[in-house]
């Protein structure tokens, strides 16, 4: 089955702020999205420093942030959920 695009555009970042307690997208359509830092654990546990260093991929489609090896994409802040975190079980003591 075919179906029509509707002429949208794919959202786009413009620009990313890491605080403590948020992540923040601006879209290069006016719209500001803010989601929890937990979100993200490599940005939770990432250095300031290591937060700002980021790169917008796709023209804005995508932001990674090469010292963490970190991914978001414009529609996961619009659409998406908190990425999993690693599971436990190697190393744990009981």
């Amino acid at each position: 089955m075919t179906t029509a695009k509707s002429g949208k555009k794919a959202p786009r970042i413009q620009s990313i702020t890491v605080s403590d307690t948020a992540i923040v997208a601006s879209f290069v359509d006016g719209r500001t999205v803010s989601v929890p830092l937990s979100w993200s654990w490599r940005l939770e546990q990432a250095t300031p420093r290591q937060r700002c260093n980021y790169e917008l991929v796709g023209d804005g489609e995508e932001v990674h942030w090469p010292d963490i090896d970190e991914d978001l994409s414009a529609d996961g802040f619009l659409n998406g959920s908190p990425a999993p975190r690693p599971s436990r079980k190697e190393g744990v003591r009981s």
